[in-house]
């Protein structure tokens, strides 16, 4: 029967040639479309993981409720009515405990590193230059240990700041901004204390504008003179062994403490909400895919059968039976289907491979060296072969199901009509 098949596909070489090519361009449009989107997701992934912890405790942040204060001014009432009721956020400025965190961190072999830190919001000036920005105070040997910033110094390394001294390491967007360059001066306030210079020992570029633009590192005790928070640490940035594992790690820690303790998927949720967005557009553009190659191999193969009637009732009076002839013409699709979707994927992969040289200038469309970043995860050709057989099997089988029910007493009837 798969000699037969094969026959039926060389005997109509145009009809074929269509049918291959709608299948073929079905795997190899998945494959290039795959590999953009979550070559796309895979950078910016890995960008928030590599750049920022991935578990961090920060000082407890509370809502107060109507209620939570009746309490503390009316003690002795039994029904309070606000006129106005009390709300907003009762933050503290401070972890409570942070050498119990630290303790903790130490003895558990789930975490990598640690780093504790202290972030202010501060003005800096330099000139008649003058803007927000957010100082980050740590330990910079641990701090480098956390994050990969050290891989992201355009000028200087990060260790310099390490001694302290009012040393600062400035993002490169925002010494642009300020019009300041390595080894000058700037002068850093958090708005109620008398600005305290600082001496500009190096540059980084992430290639988040975020960060770029907006935040400068300095050595932890500094930045405690600045935000007037002697031996107080706000923030402890973790590094775990295994980043898939950091929410359930993160939600372990919370239950136990009353500090806000949140992964890096949490943080960044927003972001990461945008990859939904683009996982069903990729399954929309997907369906329409099999569906346009679904049609096309079906509309093929029903042509076929009309045409090969004459050899269906020849093949049934010799003995074939229903079965059989449902196989002959459902193993061309498959045929077709293997064929296609094996030179589609591989021509997809040569595609991506291209594309992967492209230059994009960087930026969240881009890798460091400036190239567009492809997937060629294993799962996307695998996909993408099933993509192929799934649309020619499925496409194939009401036609080689019709041509199955035919018997030779009806071709022969509807031959004469």
């Amino acid at each position: 029967m798969l000699y037969l098949a094969y026959r039926h596909l060389i005997s109509r070489k145009k009809q074929t040639l269509f049918t291959f090519l709608g299948v073929f361009f079905a795997a190899c449009a998945y494959v290039v479309i795959a590999g953009f989107f979550l070559g796309f997701q895979d950078y910016l992934v890995d960008q928030l993981i590599n750049n920022d912890a991935h578990i961090r405790v920060s000082a407890r942040e509370e809502i107060i409720n109507e209620r939570d204060l009746d309490r503390n001014f009316f003690s002795e009432a039994k029904h309070i009515f606000w006129t106005v009721p009390p709300g907003g956020r009762k933050d503290e400025t401070k972890i409570e405990n942070p050498q119990g965190w630290y303790s903790r961190l130490e003895k558990d072999p789930r975490v990598l590193a640690y780093s504790p830190q202290m972030t202010a919001q501060v003005i800096i000036t330099r000139a008649n230059t003058s803007t927000t920005a957010r100082l980050i105070g740590s330990d910079a040997l641990k701090q480098q240990r956390v994050t990969n910033i050290k891989n992201q110094m355009k000028e200087g390394h990060f260790s310099d700041i390490a001694v302290g001294g009012n040393r600062v390491i400035v993002g490169d967007e925002l010494l642009a901004k300020i019009g300041a360059r390595v080894s000058e001066t700037l002068l850093i306030s958090n708005g109620k204390n008398t600005p305290t210079p600082f001496k500009i020992v190096g540059s980084f570029h992430i290639g988040i504008r975020s960060l770029d633009q907006g935040v400068l590192f300095a050595a932890l005790q500094d930045v405690q003179k600045i935000a007037q928070a002697t031996s107080q640490v706000n923030e402890i940035a973790i590094r775990v062994t295994d980043v898939e594992n950091a929410r359930s790690i993160a939600e372990s820690w919370a239950k136990i403490s009353p500090e806000q303790v949140q992964s890096w998927d949490i943080i960044n949720s927003n972001v990461l909400n945008v990859f939904n967005i683009q996982n069903a557009t990729r399954y929309l553009v997907t369906f329409v895919i099999v569906l346009v190659a679904g049609f096309g191999v079906y509309n093929i193969l029903n042509m076929i059968v009309i045409q090969k009637r004459k050899d269906i009732a020849i093949l049934r009076s010799m003995g074939f039976d229903q079965n059989e002839v449902i196989f002959l013409f459902l193993s061309q699709g498959i045929i077709l289907g293997l064929i296609g979707g094996l030179t589609g994927v591989f021509t997809g992969y040569w595609i991506c491979r291209y594309l992967e040289t492209i230059s994009f200038g960087g930026g969240p469309l881009g890798s460091g060296a400036g190239h567009m970043t492809i997937s060629f995860s294993q799962h996307i050709y695998f996909y993408g072969m099933l993509i192929a057989l799934i649309s020619s099997t499925a496409a194939s089988f009401l036609p080689a199901r019709a041509a199955g029910k035919l018997t030779p007493i009806e071709i022969i009837r509807s031959g004469a009509e």
